[in-house]
């Protein structure tokens, strides 16, 4: 194993009982930059620190500053809602993002039209989109990336999660085969080829999708020869145009026959009178932070960011105005100050994100002194257990299995984790945060059966596990 393996000293200090504790843990790479911390949460006098870098991306880390702005600025019933609304020979699907709503959903609310009676509507349709406004794509969210569902936009209108699956088939022959689920209105070119796992590394070869805003998309490069379909997912470009043909397929499927047109948009008058006919709600907050932080969810993330910033301003929400928010929610009900945080996104997606660890701990902090009300430490993802700590090398150690409640960040370079260590009861004891970025270690030969990462990070949890109240 060729990795370049540094050393340094990570000190225990205690004000109350001043015994140095110097375990030796590997810095990976010269230019990695690091920040390890953790404190107990009943003596405020023990820590254990260690950094040698300022800020640091938060990767998915962020989500748990989000969902603590969430619940101090839209509360626990609060609940997206999608309404079909009325005027004249016009019908208005008036969409507030949510990040949750699916095509089958979408149907059942336009079922009251035959329910009614309402066989031919006589105006159009309008999907009303003006929740929102601004970019659906934040700065400094990476561009190789667009066209997969993690990054998939977010918009006032989403339907499908904004992503449509399919599978790509080895032929045999070094040719492919793509399919889509016909109900999903997206068109892919299928340039790809099936090579073997020599030839991809030898011509430098990879599977690569180009994706256009009228949701289309080129697929080419190269796949790894395989037995069975190698599933992919597509991000939706266009969430308004996707949404408008699901809806003319929808009519159609309900017997509805439309004389107008379906527009993205408002309609030029006002629709303060128009007649409620039905609404779909989301699930409430709660359960869409239990998913976004399970799943580390961006696009639920993003979404709620723009839903802070479109409650916190009365305004439509964008991710300016939501980040904004974020930063005087937290200022204005937690006193926590994130005027210094570079802030593009809630989902921790955009590589343009900063922020200090100190500002991570005193969230960590205040969501244990507050969680009473908050609930929020039960929602996070478990060692071991649940969510993106599920399978997690470092957290499948029976030591480590269950002992810590944490969120997980990664982005190119960066390694990061956040959470708390739990008492045989389940009971947070002490929090930590770990900071890794900018480290490339140098490519081998081999796979290695654990990496310095894995390693590193089992050291850490066990050696703040054994200064454990």
């Amino acid at each position: 194993m060729r990795y370049l393996i540094l050393w340094s000293a990570l000190l225990w200090t205690s004000l109350s009982a001043a015994t140095p504790f110097v375990p030796e843990l590997p810095s990976l790479t010269p230019d990695t930059r690091y920040a390890f911390f953790a404190q107990s949460l009943t003596d405020s006098t023990q820590q254990f620190e260690q950094a040698n870098g300022g800020y640091f991306p938060p990767a998915s880390t962020f989500k748990l500053v989000t969902a603590l702005a969430a619940k101090l600025e839209l509360g626990d019933h609060f609940r997206f809602s999608t309404s079909l609304l009325r005027k004249g020979n016009d019908y208005i699907v008036k969409f507030s993002g949510d990040p949750t709503l699916t095509t089958d959903e979408l149907k059942q609310l336009l079922k009251v039209l035959p329910s009614q009676g309402i066989r031919r509507i006589r105006g159009s349709i309008w999907l009303d989109n003006t929740a929102f406004t601004g970019f659906e794509k934040a700065d400094g969210w990476p561009r190789d990336a667009l066209g997969v569902c993690y990054s998939a936009p977010s918009s006032a209108i989403n339907l499908d999660h904004n992503c449509a699956p399919a599978s790509l088939t080895d032929l045999n022959n070094g040719q492919t085969r793509l399919y889509v689920p016909e109900q999903y209105p997206i068109h892919v070119m299928n340039q790809a080829k099936a090579i073997s796992s020599e030839e991809i590394a030898a011509q430098h070869c990879e599977l690569e999708l180009t994706a256009a805003d009228n949701n289309h998309y080129v697929l080419s490069g190269c796949m790894a020869q395989r037995s069975t379909p190698l599933p992919l997912k597509f991000a939706v470009q266009n969430t308004g145009l996707y949404t408008q043909r699901m809806m003319y397929k929808t009519l159609n499927q309900l017997g509805v026959q439309l004389e107008g047109s379906i527009q993205i948009g408002s309609p030029a008058y006002s629709t303060t009178q128009a007649k409620l006919l039905a609404q779909h709600q989301s699930e409430p907050l709660p359960e869409l932070l239990s998913t976004m932080l399970k799943k580390s969810d961006n696009l639920i993330a993003d979404t709620l960011t723009k839903a802070i910033g479109h409650h916190h301003y009365q305004q439509p929400g964008s991710y300016l105005n939501g980040t904004q928010a974020i930063k005087e929610v937290l200022a204005e009900s937690a006193n926590i100050n994130l005027e210094s945080a570079q802030l593009f996104d809630g989902s921790g997606l955009s590589r343009n994100n900063r922020i200090h660890p100190d500002t991570m701990q005193q969230v960590l902090r205040y969501v244990w002194q507050n969680d009473s009300q908050l609930n929020l430490i039960a929602l996070l993802p478990r060692a071991g257990q649940s969510g993106t700590l599920r399978y997690r090398r470092s957290m499948l150690a029976n030591d480590i299995r269950g002992v810590i409640a944490g969120k997980s960040g990664s982005l190119y370079g960066t390694h990061n984790m956040i959470g708390y260590l739990l008492d045989a009861n389940g009971q947070p004891q002490m929090l930590f945060t770990q900071y890794i970025t900018d480290y490339f270690p140098p490519e081998t030969e081999e796979e290695p059966a654990s990496s310095p990462i894995t390693e590193l990070e089992k050291q850490f949890y066990r050696q703040i596990m054994a200064h454990m109240p």
